[in-house]
């Protein structure tokens, strides 16, 4: 059996390294030059493309919809991710998942824009969008079988493992050991099973109730991370400019001899930009469920209004993550673990928060504390959204009156993924996200000149 896990993971890395960064962030920047730099052109357009309303048939408005996309992607991966980001490829690895954003935006605009244009309807007849009707409506009915492919592994994909694991373990972390409480299997079993009637009060409303929670939420919680990390750079303002010479400076970091220099500086590039594709999973196929549902009759305004979330993900929370690590780091409060250490990545960013905010408080300190009530929110609106793609994929694989099941599979398992070891859950995870973007990409690859064209007349006609 360990051989087993072992040939997984092994899997697993191979794919989810220079393979998947190539498809996603290759793939990133060739619709930013093949849509001529829409996210950098029309960026305020979309910004006021979220006042529109529309009565086009759908469950949810587009303000709600990238809301409801933002939850899913601000999670875990932007605390912790960025953390080992900045551990295995220094200052310089967020240069590039600033780069790693705005490819993503590009890919995010062709996904909303092709969710809408390409609806179809589920077997109750309810309009729906996601790569399973891009597929079949765009590509045509003979491209099913690459439609239930994803819908398979989708199924694998938009299972929670790493955050509840993860915020089980936070919690352990933070609360229950410093407590003297014995840190036993029954212990995460209780964990996991808060974990899971919270997230079922949310997701058995179904989209309009997630959809409705996360409209709220995103913009409260991002607001919140903001003044928290605001309070870290004030206190240290001297620092700040020093913080981001050495982001620039150790993008391009090259190492004495040729071979060392072109090696760190892609090691560097990769990890940067990997990380920040996979927080905010453009080219991925799950965004584009959530705008599928929208209700907006116009594919480009949809679009734009994808468009901002990898703006709002990669590009501003990763930020705030990283600048609240490198700013105590740069003030000497705290120095970040060297690669290789086998510090976990909330771990380095729960530290670095101490640092800058040491007060104690309890057995803790209030910077500890305080992201903690971060990693909550970010680990809950992650699940809240993931219930609601697993539920598409159910829906189109055995019919809409089954869809709902599909909750009663995903709430049990919170509590299971509280429990188990965490390292083969995660490379299975990986797999089903690569497998997810090879299907979404060769569809949005396949489908761009439609969207070219639809995006040609719409800008042409002067719309605001």
């Amino acid at each position: 059996m360990e051989s087993v896990s072992d040939a997984i993971i092994r899997f697993s890395d191979t794919l989810c390294n220079y393979p998947e960064f190539i498809m996603l962030i290759g793939g990133g920047l060739f619709f930013l030059l093949y849509s001529r730099f829409v996210p950098v052109r029309y960026f305020g357009r979309a910004i006021k493309a979220l006042k529109k309303r529309d009565d086009s048939p759908g469950q949810i408005s587009s303000f709600e919809a990238l809301m409801g996309a933002i939850a899913a992607t601000v999670g875990m991966g932007n605390i912790a991710g960025v953390a080992i980001a900045l551990m295995l490829g220094g200052p310089g690895a967020i240069f590039w998942m600033w780069v790693s954003a705005i490819a993503g935006m590009a890919t995010k605009f062709f996904e909303g824009s092709l969710a809408v244009m390409y609806k179809g309807k589920d077997s109750d007849g309810v309009v729906q969008g996601g790569p399973m009707y891009m597929i079949t409506e765009g590509l045509g009915k003979k491209w099913k079988p690459l439609a239930i492919f994803f819908s398979i592994v989708g199924l694998v994909g938009t299972l929670c493992i790493m955050q509840a694991n993860q915020l089980t373990e936070a919690i352990i972390t933070t609360f229950t050991a410093p407590a003297g409480i014995a840190t036993t299997n029954s212990l995460k079993v209780l964990i996991g099973t808060i974990i899971c009637l919270i997230v079922a009060t949310v997701i058995l409303g179904g989209i309009k109730r997630i959809a409705k929670i996360a409209s709220k939420m995103v913009p409260l919680m991002v607001a919140l991370y903001f003044i928290l990390v605001t309070y870290i750079i004030v206190s240290n303002i001297t620092v700040v400019p020093e913080v981001f010479a050495s982001i620039f400076r150790g993008a391009f970091t090259f190492k004495a001899g040729a071979g060392g220099a072109i090696g760190s500086f892609f090691m560097i590039a990769t990890i940067g930009a990997r990380r920040a594709a996979l927080v905010n999973e453009a080219g991925v196929g799950t965004a584009s469920m959530m705008h599928g549902a929208s209700k907006n009759k116009e594919p480009i305004r949809e679009g734009l209004v994808a468009m901002l979330g990898p703006a709002m993900d990669s590009g501003l929370v990763c930020t705030l993550t990283a600048l609240a690590i490198l700013v105590p780091t740069a003030a000497g409060s705290y120095a970040l673990p060297e690669a290789g250490s086998s510090v976990k990545g909330l771990e380095i960013a729960l530290n670095a928060f101490g640092a800058a905010m040491p007060y104690k408080i309890f057995n803790g300190t209030a910077g500890g504390y305080l992201l903690m009530v971060m990693v909550f929110f970010f680990a809950f609106s992650t699940m809240f959204s993931y219930s609601y793609y697993g539920t598409k994929c159910t829906s189109f694989l055995f019919g809409a009156k089954y869809g709902k099941y599909y909750n009663y599979f995903y709430l049990p398992m919170l509590i299971v993924f509280a429990v188990v070891p965490l390292q083969v859950a995660v490379a299975v995870i990986d797999l089903a996200f690569f497998f997810m973007a090879c299907a979404t990409m060769f569809t949005l690859l396949a489908l761009a000149p439609k969207v070219k064209k639809a995006a040609k007349e719409y800008f042409g006609s002067n719309k605001k």
